[in-house]
């Protein structure tokens, strides 16, 4: 099967969003994946529970669930790097996130060890 880039950023969106009800107990609302050169970004929205936003009327509890997520997240990085590698063949070299408590939206980007978009633009086979 020849994997486009297209293919890819919807398979990546559906990973992730199964991966977040599995690991972290629920899911976001929308998530959308963009390949751009060695980087994949991936947005989530609809992140946080009313519960988060409720305790987010704080500066003390902004910190406090921005720690907490991200904490959870970072613990699950080895099975997003291997996420990543199934789907589109690369290695990540480096994993990045934050999370708006304002916004509720959370932002993944994968580095990769190449550039994909390159590979995928070029022709190259993948997978």
């Amino acid at each position: 099967m020849h994997r486009t880039k297209g293919w890819m950023e919807s398979e990546i969106s559906k990973a992730l969003t199964k991966w977040e009800k599995e690991f972290l107990g629920r899911g976001s609302v929308s998530v959308k994946t963009d390949i751009l050169r060695d980087l994949i970004v991936v947005s989530l929205h609809g992140v946080l529970t009313p519960a988060e936003y409720a305790l987010c009327e704080t500066m003390e509890g902004r910190l406090a669930v921005k720690r907490t997520r991200n904490g959870l997240v970072e613990s699950g990085v080895d099975e997003l790097k291997e996420i990543i590698l199934r789907i589109t063949g690369e290695q990540v070299k480096s994993f990045h996130t934050d999370l708006s408590t304002r916004t509720g939206e959370r932002i993944m980007v994968f580095r990769l060890e190449q550039d994909l978009e390159k590979k995928l633009t070029n022709g190259e086979p993948q997978g």
